[in-house]
């Protein structure tokens, strides 16, 4: 069998980035990537690898996932979570799950250790509990600045439509040496939510869809709209009728825009290992590594490219 090279992209959510944030968000990327790929470097699989990237931005305050996730309405965090197996499809997600810091290592367990594919608000409290998943007070993923954003946009003239300029998800895909891919996304979904809303991350083939037999995506951006197209499967789709993965990309967010007025990125890696990460958004954070070289960045057309010894090295040094 002839061995992959291994390949992981991660973004960090498509929308406004505002200048203060550039820096957190482009190493919480980068790091997000390098961990990952050390994983795939190591022998472990794609699976493994995405669902540290996620793990990694859920624990970065600068996204909207874990740990700095978005409040709804009540002043509450509810985050939604997907992953998937491209060797056999399986998936596992869980939607609406409060006081726990990974939702990605949920929606794991869901995957392998039950017959089912998506658990919601109790039901994936209780699985929680029974996985030995410790919980954490829900106070502990919420930060000063969601804390500010959700009181902005409780006021009686404030559009929470401008604040959902800056959708953030985070999310990562994977080929690993084998040849399998994987993808995962999490995010704490939309401010001022209304209680129990779930959007497109924990859809399988909205948030993320992968399939040994075409590739893997995970998209970020407005949820309502993704799930309307099923975006991350209508890429694969445009993939299994031969596009490249950027072209595959690029048509389906044309798509989305032209037919529901919806915005948003995707990350994607085919199954021959050619990554795109594109967005019709004003930015987002993407990093990706292949060859042992990583390339990142914000705002279209930016591309950095470091060695990953030099990344590695400015990484101990705090970047």
């Amino acid at each position: 069998l002839s061995r992959m090279k291994p390949v992981i992209v991660v973004h960090g959510g498509a929308g406004r980035i505002f200048k203060e944030r550039e820096e957190g968000s482009r190493a919480g990327v980068v790091r997000a990537a390098l961990r990952g790929y050390s994983v795939l470097k190591q022998g472990g699989s794609a699976v493994d690898a995405v669902e540290e990237a996620v793990r990694s931005m859920e624990d970065d305050p600068h996204f909207n996932a874990g740990c700095g996730s978005v409040l709804n309405e009540k002043g509450e965090v509810e985050m939604d979570a997907i992953i998937m197996d491209g060797k056999n499809l399986d998936s596992g997600a869980v939607s609406a799950v409060k006081c726990i810091a990974n939702p990605i290592k949920l929606a794991r367990l869901v995957m392998e250790k039950t017959k089912h594919m998506l658990l919601t608000d109790h039901g994936a409290h209780l699985f929680a509990q029974a996985m030995g998943i410790p919980e954490i007070p829900g106070e502990k993923l919420i930060t000063e600045r969601s804390r500010e954003r959700w009181k902005k946009n409780l006021e009686p003239d404030s559009n929470p439509e401008e604040f959902q300029k800056d959708l953030g998800t985070v999310g990562a895909v994977a080929i690993d040496s084998e040849g399998n891919v994987a993808c995962a996304t999490s995010t704490g979904g939309l401010s001022n939510k209304l209680i129990g809303r779930v959007g497109d991350t924990a859809c399988i083939g909205s948030g993320g869809y992968a399939d040994n037999h075409s590739g893997a995506t995970s998209t970020t951006g407005h949820g309502e709209s993704i799930m309307k197209v099923v975006l991350a499967r209508l890429i694969l789709y445009h993939m299994e009728q031969g596009m490249s993965p950027e072209v595959a990309a690029d048509t389906a967010l044309d798509y989305m825009k032209t037919r529901v007025g919806g915005l948003g990125g995707v990350i994607v890696v085919n199954k021959a290992g050619e990554w795109a990460a594109r967005f019709s958004t004003k930015q987002m954070s993407w990093a990706t590594i292949k060859d042992d070289n990583l390339h990142y960045g914000i705002y279209a057309g930016e591309k950095h490219i470091k060695s990953v010894d030099e990344a590695l090295a400015s990484e101990r040094e705090g970047f």
